[in-house]
């Protein structure tokens, strides 16, 4: 996602994101052990849905993978260790501080162990099928709802189903276009009716209406007001919104599917797309550098692909587009939990010499467009570096990154309609958090550090439930965000003499363009042409917007607005196309 999402869990919404399908296999066949095993851990919190998934390697090996169903569907995230055979399940995760260790037993078909992430559970993982099966009757059907709390207003959509699996429920953000959010312990009482929501720490308790039709409850969130939600059953189908900027061919140019190795990181292969002009080239190139978290080459978000778009755009106007899918996501290959930002630049730098080789790209006239983290990776490859001609940072940082989350973290919260006595609060915690962080020299350090501050009270403060302090903890001491938090743009964009074009949406809550573009201006003051706006009214994702929330973006049909669009398109080509 291109808020920076990974640095600042606190304060974020609903984690979305797909539910993947889970593949049945034979729950007794050890001996070929590849496929999905499936284990229920019991928190504090409720129970979480862990996914391992064991891919057999051509030496005999295995690779594995772990999803967690109900914190964040859809994310595949590679163990730095694996092991499996007919006896032992044992696997790591560095990056998350996590590890397992389990041994097969027979009568239950099950790996019976421990999970450990600052704590230690009992796990067991068994073959999906072998899971007990749960029925709630009565439910099922398609329930519309609508939260209001100030002046946020949020549709949902409750999907009841009931099949040879049992019941399964999964929760829609018509709003925020976040669809199949995982739903878990739904139950029934006579006409009494519970469930949680785990990826956003939700619980709802409401009651049936006399024609089992309707339900009304109360919406529970930690750190919140609490809510009161309706729902009533509906055969309505609800459908994607609508995208009309979503480009479609036929094209007027050439799209190329490229794979490229970086062979200063082992194992990446990054894959992408190649856009091409029509007419004789070589003609100027843009490489798209995407925002912060695993993003595909589209940067597709909220049923949004922005980088689709901006592409389709320069290229119709004359400039190749180089854009691809980050390391260890989509169909790319590499480790992309423990990479940092200067990894991701290593990326870059290995797109932009496979460009180089690109006879219909002018060598001459190649460019890097970086939006969010993006707009920070830029600057790092460009500094000092001819083979790269120009640059246009789109909401890219100007501050250091403590700087950023502070910032950041207070928008967000004024927005949400948090109290002044609340937000004094979070301004005097959240330096205390990213402080701890950064000055720790290393990951058991941070950890000691985060495990101190956040107290049940001050999870509270920040919107969290105690169940969630060792995922906080986890994803906070990570050498990707202690990397964020200590960069200072200003050491990189002193080194860049390239032209550069550096824009902010007025609206853009995640990367605050007052302090950011003066940040930007004040790196560049030896640089003879640059250029930097604030374009009233656009958000962060530099769609049209009214208020800059993060709730909105999903609600906006349009994905990048055409005048930012050709904006930057007539400052490449007043410089670079004949």
């Amino acid at each position: 996602m291109h808020v920076f999402r990974h640095i600042s869990p606190w304060l974020t919404g609903l984690l979305i994101a797909l539910l993947m399908p889970i593949t049945q296999a034979s729950a007794d066949d050890t001996a070929t052990p590849s496929g999905d095993w499936l284990g229920v851990l019991a928190t504090p919190g409720g129970e979480l849905r862990l996914l391992v998934t064991a891919s057999e390697q051509d030496d005999g090996s295995y690779r594995g993978e772990l999803e967690s169903l109900d914190q964040a569907p859809g994310q595949k995230i590679p163990m730095s260790e694996f092991a499996i055979d007919a006896d032992t399940m044992r696997f790591a995760i560095a990056a998350m501080g996590a590890s397992y260790s389990g041994h097969w037993n027979a009568q239950t078909q099950s790996y019976e162990g421990e999970f450990s992430q600052g704590m230690t559970f009992p796990l067991a993982f068994t073959r999906p099928e072998g899971v007990e099966i749960s029925v709630v009757e009565g439910m099922d059907g398609v329930w519309e709802g609508m939260l209001t709390r100030g002046e946020t207003e949020l549709a949902f959509t409750l999907n009841i189903e009931t099949g040879e699996t049992g019941t399964q429920v999964t929760l829609d953000s018509v709003t925020q276009a976040a669809y199949g959010i995982p739903v878990t312990d739904l139950s029934r009482d006579g006409d009494v009716i519970g469930f949680r929501v785990p990826a956003a720490n939700v619980t709802y308790r409401g009651r049936l209406e006399a024609d089992g039709d309707a339900m009304s409850g109360e919406w529970t969130r930690p750190g919140f007001p609490d809510a009161e939600v309706g729902f009533q059953r509906t055969a309505e189908v609800v459908t994607g919104p609508n995208r009309p900027q979503e480009p479609t061919g036929p094209f007027p140019y050439t799209v190329e599917t490229v794979r490229f190795d970086n062979s200063e990181a082992e194992g990446v292969t990054l894959a992408g797309t190649l856009t091409i002009p029509a007419g004789e080239g070589p003609f100027p190139a843009a490489i798209l550098i995407s925002g912060s978290g695993p993003q595909d080459r589209d940067e597709t978000v909220w049923t949004h692909r922005p980088f689709a778009v901006l592409a389709d755009h320069l290229t119709r106007n004359g400039i190749a587009v180089l854009r691809y899918d980050d390391r260890g996501f989509a169909e790319s290959t590499g480790d992309f939990a423990s990479s940092t930002s200067l990894d991701f630049a290593s990326d870059t730098e290995a797109a932009l010499a496979w460009l180089r080789d690109r006879p219909e790209v002018d060598t001459s006239a190649i460019g890097l467009i970086g939006h969010s983290e993006g707009g920070l990776i830029a600057p790092i490859v460009a500094a000092d570096n001819d083979a790269v001609a120009f640059l246009v940072l789109l909401a890219g940082p100007g501050t250091t990154g403590e700087q950023i989350i502070l910032d950041q973290s207070l928008a967000a919260a004024r927005a949400g309609g948090r109290s002044e006595d609340e937000l004094d609060a979070l301004a005097r915690l959240i330096p205390q958090i990213t402080g701890s962080v950064s000055a720790a020299a290393n990951e058991a350090e941070a950890r000691s550090a985060l495990t101190a501050l956040l107290t049940d009270d001050i999870l509270a403060l920040l919107g969290a439930a105690p169940a969630q302090r060792e995922l906080l903890i986890s994803q906070n001491v990570r050498a990707w965000q202690r990397t964020f938090l200590q960069h200072d743009p200003a050491s990189y964009l002193s080194r860049v003499d390239q032209p550069v074009l550096a824009v902010n949406g007025s609206l853009d809550l995640q990367v605050i363009p007052d302090a950011n573009l003066a940040g930007v201006e004040a790196g560049l003051s030896g640089n003879p042409d640059v250029t930097v706006m604030e374009l009233e009214g656009l958000n962060h994702m530099f769609q049209t917007a009214q208020t800059g929330m993060v709730a909105e973006y999903a609600e906006i049909e349009e994905t990048f607005a055409p005048h930012a669009l050709d904006l930057i398109s007539d400052w490449i080509a007043a410089r670079f196309v004949d």
